[in-house]
């Protein structure tokens, strides 16, 4: 069932793995997914949900939280998967894989929003962590600061769609350059803004 109050950190586990995902609803990219297990003896300051962090300030907690973490571990899901199984399930697999990927076992698994991926731990899922449970908040960051960092590569992979400033999510310009240009290669073909266009290129 779900939690939907901060997590009681008294319970002695120094082992809960926060997780979180970052590129669930744009146009274009990959779906990365992040876990964190956060080292209690080394608490990082300022753990929010990345979307009401500055960019500058997202980059400065990433440092912290990847360099004092008992663990942390990145899963992903490519365009392929996405458009093969849809978005839900893919971004499920991409969290699986952060989990599995923590070098240490956690006791405990917390997710962002309303379903849990499958893991070979306890597991729930915790509505709005992001900004109730420091070990999602900082699974959200790194998530969030990954990705960016990946849609500013794909920006100079392929120009003009704006990549670096929107990070494919469907803004106007975005969408304006979709409609010049024509989808590229890492564009979600199953999302309806780029199936429309296809669509209507090729009946």
């Amino acid at each position: 069932m779900p939690i939907q109050t901060r997590f009681d950190f008294s319970t002695g586990s120094d082992r809960i793995a926060g997780v979180d995902e970052a590129g669930r609803g744009p146009l274009a990219g990959a779906v990365i997914a992040a876990a964190v297990i956060l080292d209690p003896n080394h608490p990082v300051e300022g753990l929010d949900d990345s979307k009401v962090l500055s960019a500058a300030t997202r980059e400065a907690l990433y440092e912290a939280i990847t360099g004092s973490a008992s663990a942390w571990a990145v899963g992903r899901a490519e365009v392929e998967e996405i458009d093969r199984i849809n978005i839900l399930q893919a971004t499920l697999k991409a969290m699986t894989r952060a989990v599995n990927g923590l070098g240490v076992e956690p006791e405990h698994v917390l997710v962002d929003g309303n379903q849990c991926p499958q893991v070979p731990y306890p597991v729930q899922y915790v509505i709005g962590g992001d900004a109730l449970v420091p070990a999602i908040s900082a699974a959200s960051i790194v998530a969030k600061v990954i990705r960016d960092r990946e849609m500013a590569q794909l920006d100079t992979r392929f120009p003009g769609y704006g990549f670096a400033s929107h990070k494919g999510y469907s803004t106007a310009a975005h969408l304006d350059a979709l409609n010049r240009l024509g989808p590229s290669p890492v564009h979600r073909t199953s999302f309806a803004p780029v199936r429309r266009l296809l669509e209507r290129e090729f009946g």
